[in-house]
């Protein structure tokens, strides 16, 4: 696989790739056009904090062949670090783009994830948006930990298909550790992109726009769903913000010193 020259920085010790959104797209098609076998991680505040207190986790995100700045939180953190120009990367937002790019040069894509309702709504929207977007295959795997036979089953169907990319919609921490449970088996380049199937099939609504650019995504799935994830947004984003806060004050001191 050739190897492409890649600019990080860490956040809250979390390797983030800094790029702008044209090297993010042009890097995935390059990797498919080769049908190269790697993986990409969409990465916001709550796999940051992941990656910080899982050592597993913490290795597949550092290995991943890219790690895009997800959350506008971590887009900060990056021009705080001395990319000023970073903006969010962010899952549903990389894949509605690339599909866009992917329909106009006939290039074949894979949907695995989300349950087969989601992905026969996905499937109509992307192709009412993208009319000449081939999807090769839509794959919905089984909530429970597939067998070994199951398993290389998916494989060989999804290689069969001949997709440059695959989209993966299983959420974090599990979409990314298929991914790299895959690297090298998977002809393709996969890429994590959490709810994003649940988004552009509408099972589940997005926040406008002017919350998207303000970082308030967030605020706005937590009102969405406060039972299930009052504890992610508001103890993760508080953790993100103190050890953010931590790590610029860390950095100024020493230049100071």
């Amino acid at each position: 696989m050739s190897e492409v020259a890649r600019t990080r920085a860490a956040v809250l010790g979390v390797p983030i790739d800094a790029l702008s959104w044209q090297d993010a797209l042009d890097r995935l098609r390059q990797w498919a056009d080769r049908r190269e076998s790697r993986y990409v991680c969409t990465t916001n505040v709550h796999a940051v904090l992941t990656a910080v207190r899982d050592e597993e986790f913490g290795r597949i995100v550092a290995n991943a062949d890219m790690a895009t700045p997800d959350g506008a939180p971590v887009a900060w953190m990056l021009r705080k670090l001395g990319f000023p120009g970073q903006r969010r990367i962010a899952g549903p937002d990389l894949m509605w783009k690339y599909c866009e790019q992917a329909a106009q040069r006939s290039e074949p894509i894979l949907l695995y994830g989300s349950t087969e309702e989601t992905l026969a709504i996905l499937q109509q929207r992307l192709l009412a948006a993208f009319p000449g977007l081939i999807i090769a295959d839509a794959i919905s795997p089984p909530f429970l930990p597939l067998s070994t036979e199951e398993d290389a089953a998916d494989v060989a169907r999804i290689n069969a298909a001949g997709a440059g990319t695959v989209w993966v919609s299983l959420g974090c921490p599990k979409q990314e550790a298929w991914m790299a449970a895959h690297r090298g088996s998977i002809n393709a380049v996969m890429i994590g992109v959490g709810a994003a199937f649940e988004y552009h099939a509408g099972v589940i609504k997005r926040a406008p726009l002017w919350m998207q650019d303000a970082g308030l995504e967030w605020f706005h799935r937590l009102c969405s769903e406060p039972g299930r994830l009052w504890k992610r947004y508001l103890v993760t984003n508080t953790l993100f913000v103190l050890g953010a806060a931590r790590q610029l004050l860390f950095q100024r001191n020493r230049r100071r010193g």
